[in-house]
Order: C-alpha cells, then structure tokens, then sequence
C-alpha cells in the first residue's frame, strides 16, 4: 500500500467537473465571465452516464463582513487567497483596490504527495532513501509552495484549508502566514465542527455571501480542531471574532 493511499488519498480520482488554475498567480484587473473559475475545461463521453450534478449554494458569512470592516481604509491592499482561482472572487476584491495573488495550497499538496510517491519508488529502485516523516515531507512541500517575501499582504483567506492537511503541514504553514501579513493583517479561516462528509470551495459573490461550490475531494479531511488547538495554532495572533453557522462550519478572524 503506498503512502498516498495511507494518507487517504486516491491516486488518478476523477477531477474533471471542476477545473481550476494550479499554481501561484498575481491579477490586478479583470477577466473573463464573472462567477466562473479563472480557467476551465470540459470533457464529454458518448454513451457514458453522468454523476447528478450538485448546485453551488450561497451562505451568509458574517466573518466576510468583518474581515471587510477591518480592511477599511486601505487604498492598495494586498490579499492572498489560498483556494481556487474564481473570477467572482478575483473582481470583487480588484474593485476594491486589492491586489490579489491566488495560490491554490491543496491542489498543490495533492499534486506534490503524487510526486513524492514517484520519487519514493525511484529512490528505493536506486538503493536510496527519502525521508518520509510529517515535518520532512512538509518542509520539502514548503520549498516551494507560499513562497511570497516577508510583510507582503494585509489579508489572507485561509478559508478551511487547515481541516484538509498533515498536522506538521499546518503548523508549518500558519508560521510561514505569520512571516507574509504585515502588522495589522488578517487571517480569514474556517473550521469544521465535525468531519465534512463533501468537500466544497468558496467564492465571494458580494460583501456579505459566499459561494459554496461541490467539488470531487482531492484530500480527505484531517482532523476537526478544537477552540483549544485553533488558539494555540495561532497564539501570535488576536482572534478577533468566530461565528458559528448551522451548518456546522465556524468562521474565525485572526489579527497580527
């Protein structure tokens, strides 16, 4: 059984129904139809049944409007968002003066733990070794991955990217956030109360609602953290405000 398959996560799953630009990118203007991903693609098989297609739904989020009213004031800010590219997103915080760099930290965790599959297997073929600890694997994620110059943004939408990780991957990531906000800078994160039986992303569509899009898992959830374990992972921050919704999802506002 390979390591993937230890972590929970399939090699090869179906990603078709929702395409998404990999990889870190820098916009200031706008592009594209809004409320569509940044890039897509599509395929069609004859004769092949289709998964019933599951509808985004939108989510009052009190922790969007508070993250908003902490960022008032800034003429050119800069925002740092770690899901998808979504063009919604993209324009709502451009029009607002924001420049946004987009990193999609998930997809990038799955396409590097495929890597380090590969590599395992060629190196034991070559009579070497890798180290495949937590931290080692972490590091070697971080080599290249959220690699943005010290004090580079005021804001970051973590949204629940931390449920979805190694815990030595989570801490590793919340020090290196901590490197990348100014002083005054705010984290925007969500956790689960419980294990989420689907995995969705989100987009903003105005000041006050997000988009919840379904979307095929690429990494199976974690670990569902505490109020204890939340404060201790970001214990140089000041936690500003948490809302818990109905559905089972808390929004959190951390403050450098």
């Amino acid at each position: 059984m390979s390591f993937l398959h230890k972590l929970g996560i399939g090699v090869g799953s179906a990603e078709r129904a929702r395409q998404e630009v990999p990889g870190p990118i820098h916009l200031t203007s706008r592009a594209r139809t809004p409320g569509a991903p940044a890039s897509s693609s599509s395929t069609s098989a004859v004769g092949t049944a289709l998964a019933p297609v599951q509808l985004e739904s939108n989510r009052l989020s009190n922790g969007l409007k508070e993250l908003l009213w902490n960022l008032q004031g800034l003429e050119r800010g800069a925002l740092l968002d770690l899901g998808p590219v979504w063009q919604t997103t993209l324009s709502f915080f451009i029009e607002r003066g924001f420049r946004v760099s987009s990193e999609d930290v998930l997809r990038a965790w799955k396409t590097f733990l495929n890597e380090e599959e590969t590599r395992l297997k060629q190196d034991f073929a070559a009579g070497e070794t890798l180290e495949m600890t937590p931290s080692a694997r972490a590091a070697r994620f971080l080599k290249e991955n959220l690699q943005h110059p010290r004090s580079s943004f005021d804001a970051v939408l973590l949204w629940d990217l931390l449920d979805y990780l190694e815990q030595a991957l989570v801490k590793q990531i919340v020090a290196n956030l901590t490197e990348l906000l100014r002083p005054g800078g705010v984290v925007f994160a969500m956790f689960h109360s419980k294990k989420p039986e689907g995995f969705q992303r989100y987009r903003v569509l105005d000041s006050s609602t997000l988009q919840m899009v379904p979307t095929p898992i690429l990494c199976p959830a974690q670990k569902v953290y505490q109020n204890r374990e939340i404060q201790d992972l970001f214990g140089r921050y000041r936690t500003v405000k948490s809302f818990v919704g109905r559905d089972q999802l808390r929004e959190t506002l951390f403050i450098k």
